[in-house]
């Protein structure tokens, strides 16, 4: 092999140990803001009995009720619920195992799956009701975190990791869907205050402990090279 080919080989080596390291140094900056974050949180609601945030919080959301706002509000809350999402995730599974993408496949379904459990896990855990008065029908189950907020942000947060890290999709078009992505996740996230079935510390706890286990269990899952999937990746 030729010194030059040599050499173009070593620059693409270093370039991807520099994104490899930037990437760690991203993830755990993340991880560890988004993981004190969900602490803190629980820290104020459930020693503390601090709750000011959630009386502003619906405060401002009954402000803005109107018959068209609540239909909004109910249309973007769909796309948070589990009869989106478990649909929406057997179909992304099954769309990259058809096009031999088998690692992306078990990632959708391994972090959807630990999701589930850890966010019902959280939910016994502290046992927080509902909120007495909802503006339509009362929702099942308990309150803390957001289900709604923590299972988008593992699918829509994992989505968004596998476009970001495609090389076809120009930055533009990266970014532009990133900003999507988020007004996605704020107008759930607000959709369940709005409609009172969460409190505003349900939803940013369960954004924070939505993002710490995505991006844990995403690093986690790439470490891991079964024989089997390193030609389909």
């Amino acid at each position: 092999m030729a010194k030059s080919d040599l050499s173009t080989t070593e620059k693409k080596v270093a370039n991807k140990v520099v994104i490899l390291s930037k990437e760690l140094i991203i993830l755990l900056i993340v991880f560890t803001v988004s993981l004190f974050s969900f602490l803190f949180i629980a820290y104020r609601v459930f020693y503390l009995d601090k709750t000011g945030a959630d009386e502003k919080a619906f405060a401002f959301a009954h402000s803005l009720v109107t018959d068209n706002t609540t239909r909004l509000m109910e249309f973007i809350t769909f796309f948070g619920s589990h009869y989106f999402l478990i649909p929406a995730n057997l179909l992304l599974s099954f769309y990259f195992l058809i096009r031999k993408r088998g690692r992306y496949s078990i990632k959708v379904s391994a972090i959807a799956l630990s999701s589930v459990l850890i966010m019902l896990g959280l939910k016994l855990l502290f046992n927080r009701h509902r909120p007495l008065i909802p503006l339509l029908e009362p929702a099942r189950g308990l309150s803390f975190p957001s289900g709604h907020a923590f299972m988008s942000v593992c699918f829509y947060g994992l989505l968004m990791i596998i476009i970001w890290r495609e090389e076809r999709p120009k930055p533009v078009l990266k970014w532009t869907l990133l900003i999507l992505v988020i007004a996605l996740l704020l107008g759930i996230g607000f959709s369940r205050i709005y409609l009172r079935v969460h409190y505003f510390t349900d939803v940013i706890a369960g954004f924070c402990i939505g993002s710490t286990w995505l991006f844990l269990s995403s690093f986690l899952i790439d470490q891991i090279r079964p024989t089997g999937l390193k030609k389909t990746v």
